[in-house]
């Protein structure tokens, strides 16, 4: 294993689309467009954003619309889902939906795909209505399909194998497995995926590095990669003290205190945090978390994530930052990229071209 010093990370970031108290969800939306455009000139590998539904603390409904809004204003980041809920959708219209994107900006699109509902009962029902949920034991063929479907190699036997996905294009997305359990990390082994594993969940922490370890011992080489390939996602809050980094974090655990209590409201202030009387069980949750945190300085977040690549084993690093101000969450950051010195607007490091494709084909 490669000594710290020597261990050269890539950091990526994955962003929620957070509403605040007294915000609105335009101002979400256009916020999560200006970080992309903001960490990629910070240097930042790819920026994916979220699915949720019915939210009140999340704005970002639809990835595949965002990612081309996102796409479209910044120039080489890779741009994502992290990710699509597949169990809610046809996996033909995931596959044009990324299609499409890769037709507009080829070699720069990522598909990450995600079993969980990112909703509750009831909405997952409404999302499916007037037909019934997917059974989630369809979700494995789902994802073979939109990989079929992708790459134009659908399974002869299968029965839409006559079926084509559009638009035509000479690049496929790179497609990810996500998840936080040991049944996402077995089918991206299974399959020859890369994996992302969401500790920023904060749920089982503890479990994360075995569970990424698994997938690796695991791991089927395949078409679409040749040895595993995991990411790790943390929950990260930079400022230049420690003070100010706690002080912030205060609006962030507020919310996740509401939100498991079912009032998902918008990130509330630093004002309503410290005026908030937390009961003995909400202070015991929040410390519960805070395994899952990194919060503090540039050097002491430095540590803290080069500690998490150890653990995880992986230089492969995505960021999700959550606060009440929009300019605090872009000054954190600011600080991570500058704490790692890293360097603006490098090119995408994976573009696979399909083999019986030629680059001229793109229209000019």
């Amino acid at each position: 294993m490669a000594k710290k010093s020597d261990r050269k990370l890539t950091l990526s970031v994955v962003d929620q689309s957070p509403l605040r108290s007294g915000g609105t969800a335009r101002d979400a939306l256009l916020e999560t467009i200006e970080l992309a455009k903001a960490v990629e000139l910070l240097g930042y590998e790819r920026f994916w954003v979220a699915e949720h539904h019915n939210a009140g603390n999340f704005a970002g409904t639809s990835p595949e619309i965002m990612i081309g809004q996102i796409a479209a204003n910044t120039n080489k980041i890779r741009v994502g889902s992290g990710g699509v809920m597949l169990p809610h959708y046809s996996a033909l219209k995931v596959a044009e939906n990324f299609r499409v994107l890769e037709t507009l900006f080829p070699g720069r699109i990522d598909l990450g795909i995600g079993r969980a509902p990112g909703s509750d009962q009831r909405t997952n029902a409404a999302l499916a209505y007037p037909r019934q949920p997917n059974d989630i034991r369809h979700f494995p063929q789902q994802v073979k399909d939109v990989l079929g479907y992708l790459n134009d190699d659908m399974e002869p036997r299968h029965p839409f194998a006559i079926v084509r996905a559009g638009p035509g294009t000479t690049t496929a997305p790179l497609v990810w497995l996500l998840g936080s359990r040991v049944d996402s990390a077995s089918m991206a082994a299974e399959m020859g995926l890369p994996f992302s594993y969401a500790h920023f969940f904060g749920m089982s922490v503890e479990q994360g590095p075995t569970i990424a370890e698994m997938y690796r011992v695991n791991f089927k080489p395949s078409v679409y990669l040749s040895e595993p390939l995991v990411n790790v996602t943390v929950q990260v809050l930079c400022a230049e003290t420690e003070e100010k980094a706690q002080r912030l974090a205060l609006s962030r655990n507020l919310s996740r205190v509401r939100s498991i209590q079912g009032f998902r409201t918008g990130v509330p202030t630093i004002e309503e945090a410290l005026e908030y009387p937390y009961n003995p069980e909400e202070t015991d949750y929040i410390e519960s978390l805070k395994a899952g945190y990194i919060d503090g300085t540039p050097q002491q977040v430095k540590a803290k994530i080069e500690a998490t690549s150890e653990d995880y084993k992986t230089n492969d690093i995505g960021i999700v930052t959550i606060c009440y101000a929009f300019e605090d969450r872009v000054r954190s950051y600011e600080l991570v990229a500058e704490a790692f010195g890293m360097k603006g607007l490098a090119e995408p490091t994976f573009r696979r071209r399909l083999p019986w494709r030629h680059e001229r084909h793109l229209p000019p």
